[in-house]
């Protein structure tokens, strides 16, 4: 066995008062055992609200990553900072995509409420509210039955500004704009326009279908590279992601859009627009990991997130 020291890089909360503290680790033990150490002297600092350093240094070590591999000599300390209560990710992305589809049938069915008068819905808003609705339905599905994550919490208080994006501009603003008057069956903007032909509108379902099927099989095949409960990652072959390492984001845009031609409101392509900019930013550094973990081996050709150009 090996003693080592455990300091607070920061002030704890009082249930983890009391360090430096020693532990006793074995010469294989991993962060997740110098976690599980702290957790049974101090229950309350559960594993997951720990981020252990070596002293001195601000990188949080992997939970995989061997304790004494990472110190460089007997006498260096480890250090832990308490992240505050923690969420699951599957709890956090149930609460996000819960927001669209509480708010988009309030404004659908009660227009009253919002707009002072009754709406008689076009089939254009008709559409669109299916849209919605089927698209936040399959996400929470997709969320409980498919998807694995690699971490498994987060700081509960980022639950706020994360949901924001879906509460507030898919939900309210979109809501609130596709669902008023001058987008009626009896709006002038909407009758003898192409928005009230059903074949265009039929054309953009079918389109808007493709996307969001092609969305979900990519969610299939990522679940299909990771064992449950692991954080292993493979190099992903297959449709899409032939082109760009992460078509997920990618048909998910492109679903969007097509909402966003069909309906040609400015609260779509708000969202269009801040949705791609956030997915570029995660899919240039997925993009990035993938090239670093596995070198030559990853498809030279691939682009991170739109073929053939970013």
């Amino acid at each position: 066995m090996v003693q080592l020291t455990i300091s607070a890089a920061a002030k704890l909360p009082l249930f983890a008062r009391g360090f430096p503290i020693q532990v006793d680790v074995k010469p294989g033990a991993t962060v997740a055992d110098v976690k599980a150490s702290i957790a049974a002297k101090f229950p309350e600092f559960y594993s997951e609200r720990q981020k252990v350093t070596v002293k001195g240094e601000r990188k949080a070590l992997d939970d995989e990553t061997k304790v004494l591999e990472v110190l460089e000599d007997k006498e260096k300390e480890l250090q832990v900072k308490d992240l505050g209560p923690q969420l699951g990710w599957r709890t956090v992305f149930i609460i996000e995509y819960l927001g669209p589809i509480l708010i988009h049938p309030l404004f659908y069915h009660l227009p009253q409420l919002f707009y002072g008068q009754d709406v008689q819905h076009s089939q254009l808003q008709t559409f669109v509210y299916a849209f919605v609705m089927l698209h936040f339905t399959k996400r929470e599905l997709e969320t409980i039955f498919v998807h694995r994550f690699s971490h498994g919490t987060m700081p509960a208080s980022y639950v706020f500004r994360n949901s924001a994006h879906y509460w507030i501009l898919s939900g309210l603003f979109l809501a609130l704009d596709i669902y008023r008057p001058v987008y009626s069956a009896t709006s002038p903007s909407i009758r003898g326009t192409i928005r009230e032909n059903e074949t265009f509108l039929w054309a953009m379902t079918g389109l808007w279908a493709f996307a969001e099927v092609s969305n979900f099989h990519t969610h299939l095949t990522l679940r299909s590279l990771r064992p449950a409960g692991s954080r292993v990652r493979n190099i992903p072959y297959g449709y899409g992601f032939n082109l760009v390492s992460c078509p997920n984001y990618f048909f998910e845009t492109l679903g969007w859009f097509f909402v966003s031609v069909m309906t040609g409101s400015i609260s779509v392509w708000l969202f269009v627009a801040v949705s791609l900019g956030i997915m570029t930013n995660w899919a240039l550094q997925k993009h990035k990991n993938y090239r670093n973990e596995f070198g030559k081996e990853y498809p030279r050709n691939r682009k991170a997130i739109i073929p053939f150009i970013i």
